[in-house]
């Protein structure tokens, strides 16, 4: 049996679109995981410093596949607003694409 590609769900926030992949974690199928990026619209993410990627840290995992969309969406707004202690969109506003 093979497996189904995963969807991908988009969120538009100020002029940037969060790019989402919500998946179950493999050793259990109750528990999900995400994997997201930044990008400003129409860029290729599969160039160099076209995205600002990011996931779920270590253990955090999410009771359902919605809950980690949510939780990426917020994750990115905040990304996006210049309020995650971590990661900026500064590189793709100074460098466009």
């Amino acid at each position: 049996m093979s497996a189904q590609p995963l969807a991908s769900h988009q969120v538009d926030h100020e002029g940037f679109e969060i790019h989402i992949t919500a998946a179950p974690i493999e050793e259990s199928a109750t528990r999900y995981t995400y994997t997201a990026y930044i990008c400003h619209p129409g860029a290729n993410p599969a160039k160099p410093g076209q995205t600002v990627p990011y996931h779920a840290n270590g253990e955090e995992t999410f009771r359902t596949e919605q809950d980690a969309i949510e939780e990426a969406a917020h994750i990115g707004r905040s990304i996006i607003d210049g309020t995650h202690p971590d990661l900026s969109v500064l590189s793709l506003v100074t460098h466009g694409f």
